[in-house]
């Protein structure tokens, strides 16, 4: 089994209204500024667990998706995601009901289309960052073949 070891430290008092800001970090890597959004009395100038959670997500897909495109020779130029995370209540419990990809994937003159977003749907089930979600994870991409210069 594999670790991935990181920090979060806080720090404050919540003996009255408290900060949700806190820094998440590891050795070797910047650190990142996390907070609540601002609908959790947090700042939106920091990642919040939502972000984070999408863009774990849409990385994991992307990485998983252009090992596919390359083991099958298709050449992928381009890969611009609009990622959105949804939070319901379910249950009477909050929690992430749905992230939504939407890429614009622009694949090389006389790429192979159909199997760019065959592989694209394919990469869904080997991204073990989606696999262990209980989320609904929704694909919408939009595939160009660009053109001959």
């Amino acid at each position: 089994m594999e670790g991935f070891p990181l920090r979060l430290k806080w720090q404050g008092s919540t003996a009255d209204e408290y900060s949700r800001d806190a820094v998440a970090g590891t050795e070797g890597k910047p650190d990142l500024l996390v907070s609540s959004g601002t609908n959790y009395g947090g700042s939106d100038a920091r990642w919040n667990p939502e972000d984070l959670l999408g863009a774990s997500v849409a990385q994991c897909h992307l990485l998983t998706f252009l090992a596919l495109a390359k083991k099958l020779r298709l050449d992928v130029r381009s890969y611009d995601d609009q990622v959105t995370v949804f939070v319901d209540t379910v249950e009477k419990v909050k929690r992430v009901s749905k992230v939504r990809l939407a890429p614009l994937i622009r694949v090389a003159p006389g790429t192979d289309v159909e199997k760019v977003r065959e592989m694209f749907v394919k990469a869904h089930k080997y991204c073990f960052i989606a696999q262990s979600l209980k989320a609904d994870v929704v694909m919408e991409p939009t595939i160009e073949a660009l053109t001959a210069e």
